[in-house]
């Protein structure tokens, strides 16, 4: 899939609850973080947009599943930030179950991005997610977000730090390092998303998309 397919990523529509989610085909990559780490920025320097996806001025507030079409049959999912709003025990204990379902259940759910701030160790709200994945078992691809704010050497560091304490718990995960602000790792973060959501033997209606 080529740049231009994701350039041409539209807003398709938002849902509250797993049972207003779009009929469960095709194939879409959801992306989740903890809130303020990054993912509207992430998914605007991807389709190169600035505003496709909005970036909130209140981390944490949207409770929302935000589905992006790249092209018909193929999704790009906005999952609800966590681990930062101030908000009822209730509502957040509804976030997460529909987080649960979402990712265990989801039969066109083929990937997940997991963004995590460069800056910060992995979260127990992010380990969770991956156990989530690990029970599917879904391929997760880990974005080190914020890059562009530590040197290389540390940057580095981070990342192979990351590296082995997945191969150890969650070997169906990978990771790499990622800054909306300057671009880097754009390439990779598209070369997994291909991989994923080109896969042969995946359900797909809609055929493969054109080169």
């Amino acid at each position: 899939m080529s740049q231009h397919h994701y350039r041409s990523t539209r807003f398709l529509t938002s849902v509250s609850e797993p049972g207003q989610l779009p009929l469960d085909t095709g194939r879409e990559v959801a992306f989740a973080g903890r809130s303020n780490v990054g993912k509207s920025s992430a998914l605007n320097a991807l389709t190169g947009q600035r505003q496709l996806a909005r970036i909130s001025k209140t981390p944490g507030r949207t409770q929302m599943l935000n589905y992006f079409e790249i092209t018909p049959g193929h999704h790009l999912v906005d999952l609800p930030g966590y681990g930062y709003a101030k908000v009822p025990d209730a509502i957040r204990r509804r976030w997460q179950q529909a987080l649960e379902h979402y990712l265990r259940q989801r039969r066109a759910l083929v990937g997940l991005i997991l963004l995590v701030d460069i800056r910060r160790q992995l979260t127990a709200l992010d380990h969770q997610l991956l156990d989530w994945s690990a029970w599917r078992p879904l391929p997760v691809h880990l974005l080190l977000t914020k890059a562009d704010k530590l040197n290389r050497g540390p940057a580095t560091a981070s990342l192979y730090s990351v590296r082995g304490e997945l191969e150890k718990l969650y070997p169906l995960a990978s990771v790499q390092l990622f800054s909306a602000t300057t671009g880097q790792g754009l390439d990779g973060l598209h070369q997994k998303l291909n991989q994923w959501l080109l896969q042969e033997g995946m359900p797909d209606v809609h055929g493969e998309l054109p080169d």
